[in-house]
């Protein structure tokens, strides 16, 4: 009940109000600061459009002192890192696996001082079964690799290594085969 006595006031005389504040003097704006009053500023004297379709000789013979020389930008995939991938710095693949499998086709040469997979897992376990044989120096000069990175190749990177740890007890039981 409250409401509706409230919106009948509320609604009392509305249009008569309305045409009122309509009717009243809009207040002014308050000035602008002189930086942001005008970001575009208007033609100043001695300019027009006259001006700015005229020729202006200093600029125009300034224009025809220069001399631009345009060449194409080498192709992306023969630079890298500075320098052009020439045939000089790839080298053959030493061992492969069958590529279609990995979605790899048409893989014939990497550059020097990087291995693929297969390459990194053959210098590996050749190393693991003869380190006599297939030393550090020998993996380094077969592969292009740098001796630092041959030599950390096969001290970090250890893929066969199997541990086997003996239960704590007699009594735990193991899986067998059988």
């Amino acid at each position: 009940m409250g409401a509706r006595v409230a919106r009948m006031f509320r609604n009392f005389n509305l249009e008569n109000r309305v045409h009122r504040e309509i009717s009243r003097d809009k207040p002014r704006a308050a000035p602008r600061h002189p930086e942001t009053a005008d970001p575009v500023p208007g033609p100043s004297e001695g300019e027009g459009p006259s001006h700015s379709r005229g020729k202006n000789t200093p600029l125009l013979k300034h224009l025809r002192s220069l001399y631009v020389e345009s060449t194409d930008p080498a192709e992306p995939a023969q630079v890298r890192r500075g320098h052009s991938l020439t045939p000089s710095t790839r080298r053959p693949l030493q061992y492969s696996v069958p590529l279609d499998q990995l979605g790899l086709m048409g893989l014939t040469d990497v550059p020097k001082g990087k291995l693929t997979l297969a390459e990194a897992l053959k210098a590996l376990s050749s190393h693991q079964q003869q380190p006599q044989t297939w030393t550090a120096e020998k993996i380094a000069q077969h592969y292009s690799l740098e001796l630092k990175d041959c030599k950390a190749l096969l001290n970090f990177f250890c893929p066969f290594r199997v541990q086997i740890i003996p239960p704590a007890n007699a009594q735990t039981k193991r899986i067998t085969d059988s």
